[in-house]
């Protein structure tokens, strides 16, 4: 009888599967496209299923947990949570050599940005050991960032001396050059500062303004890519996985490239066409109801100012900030892609 049960018990256990690893995600900004039509369904369906069962994970937002996304790399590296997102900008307080992986004016297209994404991998993945002890998972697009204002702006000339909301630090130094003013606003608190006055025009995503309404508080839609694409890394404790076999690792990693970043890259293709029908009411627009801003694209003499200023003085006070061994290897990677070379 003893044998019997124990093989019997043996059986049971051979027969039932290993417990899956639950991780503790925290995503983006919890009402932007990103999070709702990417991160969502891959961390709540996709994970398990990509991975055999052997992942699942409960997620949530930093805006939810009431957290700063500059706060969320921070946190993550001290183990409040297993995997973490934010936009790189956010978190350049602590990490400046972290700007190198969006700046601003140099990628124009999804392609042109997915490139200088993956030059400046293996330089973002040291980063965030080193800084965040996280090992990054992937890399995923906000739509480019682009320059909403109250009134009529008609070249970038126009914002001179008007109070503008940068989307990170070299947009901001960008701004001031111009002869604006760099505000710093939270996302959330824009609509009700471009309504009371406090700023005079604000950069982001074009499909992050459309999703956050704030074609209701402002007039002109300027499409220079003033902010870059806003890179989101995500990114987990690297205790945590370290502590994975070799075999989970890449599983995840696999299933983080396979899930969500390849498919947020791919929505970006013609993305911001239908962002811009969606704003100016120009064109088909496939996500709701479309707005009536005025559009201003760039002219070649707004295109031509704005490298000049990037090179000129952006690239260069960045330098001064990250230090010499991050700008070599930003000029071996990322500069080689674009035809850049920031001057030490």
């Amino acid at each position: 009888m003893k044998n019997t049960l124990a093989i019997l018990a043996s059986a049971t256990i051979l027969a039932t599967p290993a417990l899956a690893e639950e991780l503790a995600v925290v995503g983006s900004w919890s009402n932007l496209p990103l999070y709702q039509d990417f991160e969502t369904p891959f961390w709540t369906e996709q994970l398990s299923e990509l991975t055999g069962g052997e992942f699942t994970a409960q997620l949530t937002s930093f805006d939810q947990m009431g957290i700063a996304g500059a706060d969320v790399y921070r946190m993550l590296g001290d183990g409040v949570f297993d995997v973490g997102s934010t936009v790189a900008d956010y978190t350049v307080g602590d990490a400046p050599e972290l700007e190198g992986l969006d700046v601003p004016l140099l990628a124009n297209t999804p392609a042109e940005a997915r490139a200088m994404v993956e030059a400046a991998r293996p330089m973002v993945d040291d980063i965030m050991r080193e800084r965040f002890g996280a090992q990054v998972l992937g890399i995923a697009p906000y739509p480019p960032q682009v320059v909403f204002c109250k009134g009529e702006v008609a070249s970038i000339a126009d914002l001179e001396g008007k109070k503008v909301r940068g989307s990170g630090r070299m947009t901001t130094k960008f701004l001031e050059a111009l002869g604006a003013e760099g505000i710093n606003v939270a996302f959330s608190e824009v609509p009700g500062a471009l309504e009371r006055a406090v700023i005079d025009c604000a950069v982001t995503g074009a499909g992050s303004g459309y999703s956050a309404g704030w074609w209701e508080v402002s007039d002109t839609l300027m499409t220079l890519p003033l902010g870059g694409w806003d890179s989101v890394v995500i990114a987990m404790n690297g205790d945590r996985f370290d502590g994975l076999s070799a075999e989970q690792q890449e599983m995840l990693s696999n299933a983080v490239a396979e899930g969500l970043e390849g498919p947020a890259w791919d929505a970006a293709e013609g993305g911001l066409a239908n962002d811009i029908a969606c704003l100016t009411g120009e064109g088909e627009c496939a996500s709701g109801e479309a707005a009536s801003m005025m559009l201003v694209e760039p002219s070649e003499e707004d295109v031509a100012t704005a490298r000049e200023i990037l090179t000129a003085e952006v690239l260069p006070d960045w330098a001064s900030r990250a230090g010499a061994e991050w700008i070599t290897r930003w000029n071996e990677s990322v500069g080689q892609s674009v035809g850049v070379s920031i001057e030490q």
